[in-house]
This record gives structure tokens, sequence and C-alpha cells, in this order.
């Protein structure tokens, strides 16, 4: 099986983003997949912005059901592979839970790159379209290196 957390500060708009779109991207695979989101400094139980959801259900995903949840050390010992939006979270998981260290990384880097994704929370509809174009063109670009690391 493959696992991965994506995780962001208050996961209600960039990971609840890339999950949904992973989730997407392999939903006519025959390989089992575990997609979640989490945030480093989240809330718990609010839905995902309200641009984050209609970004989403433009691409024809639905993730209306979002709630937000704190990552736990039950969370990071589940997934195969975490990924993170800023360089500050990845230092913050890494130091929370060094055991877990070797499977935690920025996104970007699932493409080969090391930059961060900027959070759009209070911005226009057009900073979330550009997020959300980001992070897909990372999940597609990343992919096969995504698919190797979330694996058993």
């Amino acid at each position: 099986m493959h696992s991965v957390l994506f995780v962001c500060t208050a996961n209600i708009c960039r990971s609840p983003m890339a999950m949904g779109l992973l989730q997407s991207m392999v939903n006519d695979q025959n390989k089992s997949w575990l997609i979640r989101s989490a945030g480093v400094w989240a809330l718990e139980n609010q839905s995902a912005a309200t641009n984050t959801i209609k970004l989403l259900k433009d691409r024809g995903i639905d993730i209306r059901d979002h709630r937000s949840q704190l990552i736990t050390q039950d969370m990071i010992e589940k997934f195969n592979l975490i990924l993170v939006m800023e360089r500050n979270q990845k230092e913050a998981l890494k130091t929370a839970f060094p055991n877990e260290a070797s499977k935690i990384f920025l996104l970007s880097e699932m493409a080969g790159e090391s930059f961060e994704i900027g959070d759009p929370i209070g911005g226009t509809m057009a900073d979330f379209n550009a997020t959300g174009s980001e992070i897909e063109n990372i999940l597609q670009e990343g992919f096969p290196k995504i698919n190797q690391l979330s694996a058993d």
C-alpha cells in the first residue's frame, strides 16, 4: 500500500488541496493508496477554506467533508511519506519526530526542487488558483518519486 500525509500550517488550504489533487490522480489506479492531510498548528475540526473547496470542486474533487486535524505521533508513524509546504514545517516535524525524519520532505523536493508553497489564506481566488496549479504541477512532475517513496 502507498501512504502519503500532506502537512501545512492549519490544514485548511494547501494540505487539503494536495490531498484532493493526489487522490484524484491515483483514483483509477489499481494500487491502494492512503492519502490524508494534517496541520502543524491546526485547530481541530475546521472545514477547508471556502476557496480551497471551490478550487477543487472546479476540478471535480469534493472535499466538503474535510475537517482539519493536528498532526500526531501516530500519524507520522502510519504514513510512508510526509510532504510539507514550508521549511519551518519540515524542521518542526524532524525535531518533534526524529525517528521518522527520513520520510519528511518539502513537497517541491518530489519534483527535484527546494522551494516553499506559499499560503493563500486571506488571498483572492486567483491566489488559491495559483497555489493549486503549483501543487498540481509538482504532483504531476514528482509522481514517480511520490510513487516510489510512498510504497511499503
